[in-house]
C-alpha cells in the first residue's frame, strides 16, 4: 500500500518519528464511503479505513458478538477427548486439581477451570509453581505430589504443552491429564490424554491468537454442551459471567485483538463493570479506579497487581484472589497484591537506574547500540521482563536484561521490536552454544546464560541484528488516523471511537494530531508524568497527560515549547474526577510547527 506524504510535513519528531497518514487515496475513499453510507464521523470512519475495514464489514466490526464469532470447539484437535474427560469428572465427583502458570492468564485460566467445577460442589485445588524454585511449566515432582493428594485429574493451563517428562510422571502416578495452552510447540508429546492447543503443529481451527484462558472459555463451552446433550439433571454454570476472566487475560496476554479475542473483550468488560467477580472487584478498590472499567484498566492497572505475586511474592495470589468467593478474603489479597506492585515498582526504578549506568559505561564512547545485553547480581528475577520492555521502549532496539546468580549462570528475559524476530535468535544462540538454554516468540523470549559468555553472546547478538535496527530506525514512524481540535474532543467523539475497539495488540489504539494548539501549561505529577493544557486558535483548551515522559525526548521538548504553538499526537481519552468526566489527550509524540 503506497503510503501518503509525511502528515504535516513531520520528518522528524520529538521521538525522532517521521509522522505518516495511515491511509492511502483508496483508505481515504473506503473512509469516505463508510462515513456517508452510515451516517459516522470522518475520525471513526477513518480509524475502520485504516485498520482494513471496508464498507461491507463495518456495522459487523463495530459490533462484534460471540454468536458470530465464537469458533466450533470440534475444529479444535483433541477437543472432543478432553470435554468428555472433563465432564466424565463432573459426572463422578472426582477430585481434580489445577496446574496454571504464575502471570494474569494463567491465572484467570485457572480462576475459570476452578470456579466452573466448584459450580457443580467439586474440590478443586489449584497449584501455581514458584516462579524461581520451579520456573515455569509443569515439574515432576509437583505433578506426583497432586496425584498422592487424591486428584484423579489435572487440568494444566497455560502451560504443559512443551512439559511431556512431568505430564508422563503424573500418568504413571495414576492420574489424567488434560492440556489447555496456547503456546507454539514444535512437537506433540502423546503424554496427556487430550492436549488443546490452537498452536499445535496439527491443529487447524485457526485459532492461534487465543490466550490460555480463551482456549478454557471454549473447552468449557464444549463441556457445556455436552452436559446438556447427556441431560445433565441440574443447573449449568453461566459462563457468559465468567468472560470478565477471559477479557482481562486476553488483554494482559497482549495476543491479537481479532476475531473471537474483541468479542470476548468487549462482552468481558460488561461483565467487569458489574462487579461480579468479588476478586476484581476488590483490585479495582485499591486501585482507585473511579470510572467504568476499560481495556487501559485492565492492562496498566489490574494486570500488573494480579503479576507482582508472581514477580516478587507468592505465585498463587493471583488465582486465589479471582477463584475467590469471600469479600473480606478478596479485600485482602487485593490489598497484599496492591502493596507487592508498590514493592515491585520501587524494585524496578532502582534496576532501571542501574541498568542505565551499566549502559552508560559500556557504550559511552560509541554510538547508539543496535541492541543492549545487560546483567547484574542484584536484579530480581521477576522484573527484569519489564525492565527489557522499559530499555527497548527508550533505546528502540532487542534488549535483554539478566540476573546473575551465585553459581555463575544467569537467566535473562528478551523484548524485541517489530521486524526482528527474537524467538529465531534465541534458538539459533543455542544452537551455537551461546545460551544454556532458551525460547520464546518474535517480540519477547527468555534465556539461560553462564556469566562468562555474557560478553560472546552481547557482541555476537550486535552483529546480527546491526544492520536491520539502523534500517527500522531510518524508517521509525508513527501513523496517524486523523486530526482533532481542543473544540472537537468531546465525550461523544471518544465513544464514538471506542465503536471500532477494543484496542491493544493487533488494533492499536488510534492515534490522532491536534495541529497547531499552543502549550500553555506544562507540569510534573506522579512518579515521572507530566501533565500538560493546550489550546486551539480559539482559546478552546484541553487537558492532556504523557506517561513517563519526564526524562525523555519527549519531555525535553515539551519543556523547551512552553508558551509555544506545536503539533501534538496523542490517543483520546477521558478523565473521571469527583464527579466530572473530561475529554484528554494522552500525549505520545509532539513536532514543530513547521
Amino acid at each position: 500500500m503506497q503510503r501518503s506524504p509525511y502528515f504535516l510535513n513531520v520528518k522528524s519528531s520529538a521521538c525522532g518519528q517521521a509522522w505518516l497518514d495511515a491511509l492511502d487515496i483508496q483508505g481515504v475513499n473506503n473512509a469516505r464511503a463508510i462515513s456517508q453510507k452510515f451516517g459516522l464521523p470522518d475520525q471513526l470512519a477513518r480509524v475502520l479505513s485504516a485498520r482494513d475495514v471496508d464498507e461491507s464489514e463495518a456495522v459487523a466490526f463495530i459490533n462484534p458478538t460471540l454468536r458470530t464469532l465464537m469458533p466450533n470447539p470440534e475444529s479444535f484437535k483433541d477437543m472432543q477427548c478432553a470435554a468428555e474427560r472433563i465432564v466424565k469428572a463432573i459426572l463422578n465427583q472426582e477430585k481434580v486439581a489445577v496446574f496454571g502458570d504464575y502471570d494474569v492468564d494463567g491465572a484467570c485460566s485457572s480462576a475459570l477451570v476452578a470456579r466452573f467445577f466448584r459450580y457443580f460442589g467439586m474440590e478443586v485445588k489449584i497449584y501455581i509453581p514458584d516462579r524461581i524454585v520451579e520456573g515455569y511449566g509443569p515439574n515432576e515432582q509437583a505433578m506426583r505430589m497432586l496425584v498422592q493428594d487424591g486428584a484423579h485429574l489435572i487440568i494444566t493451563v497455560d502451560c504443559g504443552a512443551n512439559s511431556p517428562d512431568a505430564i508422563k510422571a503424573a500418568r504413571l502416578a495414576g492420574a489424567d491429564i488434560v492440556v489447555l495452552d496456547h503456546h507454539q510447540m514444535s512437537e506433540v508429546h502423546q503424554e496427556a490424554m487430550a492436549l488443546v492447543n490452537p498452536n499445535r503443529p496439527d491443529d487447524f481451527s485457526g485459532q492461534g491468537h487465543l490466550c490460555a484462558a480463551g482456549v478454557v472459555f471454549v473447552t468449557l463451552a464444549w463441556v457445556h454442551h455436552l452436559l446438556r446433550k447427556k441431560k445433565f439433571k441440574g443447573k449449568l454454570p453461566d459462563l457468559l459471567s465468567m468472560l470478565d476472566l477471559v477479557a482481562l487475560a486476553t488483554i494482559c496476554d497482549v495476543v491479537p485483538l481479532q476475531g473471537v479475542n474483541r468479542a470476548f473483550v468487549v462482552k468481558g468488560l460488561q461483565v467487569a463493570r458489574s462487579m461480579h467477580n468479588l476478586g476484581i472487584a476488590a483490585l479495582t478498590k485499591v486501585a482507585r479506579i473511579g470510572e467504568p472499567l476499560n481495556s487501559f484498566h485492565l492492562g496498566f492497572l489490574l494486570g500488573p497487581r494480579i503479576n507482582a505475586g508472581g514477580r516478587i511474592g507468592d505465585q498463587a495470589l493471583g488465582a486465589r484472589l479471582l477463584s475467590c468467593e469471600d469479600k473480606e478474603k478478596a479485600d485482602r489479597i487485593a490489598e497484599q497484591l496492591n502493596q507487592l506492585n508498590q514493592e515491585r515498582q520501587e524494585m524496578e526504578g532502582i534496576q532501571l537506574t542501574q541498568a542505565e549506568f551499566h549502559i552508560d559505561s559500556l557504550y559511552q564512547e560509541s554510538e547508539t547500540p543496535r541492541s543492549l545485553v545487560i546483567a547484574h547480581q542484584e536484579w530480581h528475577p521477576g522484573i527484569i521482563g519489564i525492565l527489557a520492555s522499559r530499555l527497548k521502549e527508550r533505546f528502540f532496539c532487542p534488549v535483554f536484561a539478566i540476573a546473575l546468580k551465585e553459581d555463575g549462570s544467569g537467566v535473562g528475559s528478551g523484548r524485541s521490536m517489530s521486524g526482528i524476530d527474537l524467538g529465531a535468535l534465541v534458538r539459533e544462540a543455542v544452537t551455537l552454544n551461546l545460551l544454556e538454554k532458551g525460547g520464546g516468540h518474535s517480540m519477547a523470549a527468555g534465556i539461560t546464560i553462564q556469566s562468562k559468555k555474557i560478553e560472546t553472546f552481547r557482541e555476537w547478538l550486535e552483529d546480527k541484528v546491526s544492520l536491520m535496527v539502523s534500517q527500522l530506525r531510518a524508517k521509525k514512524s508513527l501513523n496517524i488516523d486523523g486530526c482533532l481540535s481542543a473544540s472537537g474532543a468531546n465525550k461523544e467523539l471518544f465513544e464514538m471511537i471506542e465503536k471500532a475497539g477494543p484496542f491493544g495488540s493487533g488494533n492499536n489504539t488510534p492515534v490522532f494530531v491536534l495541529p497547531s494548539h499552543r502549550l500553555i501549561h506544562l507540569s510534573e505529577v506522579g512518579k515521572g508524568h507530566l501533565r500538560l493544557v493546550i489550546s486551539n486558535i480559539e482559546g478552546k483548551k484541553l487537558q492532556g497527560i504523557a506517561f513517563r515522559a519526564v526524562g525523555t525526548a519527549l519531555g525535553d521538548f515539551l519543556f523547551a515549547n512552553i508558551g509555544e504553538t506545536i503539533h501534538l499526537a496523542g490517543n483520546l481519552s477521558l478523565n473521571y474526577w469527583n464527579g466530572t468526566i473530561n475529554p484528554q489527550l494522552r500525549v505520545i509524540d509532539a513536532a514543530t510547527v513547521v
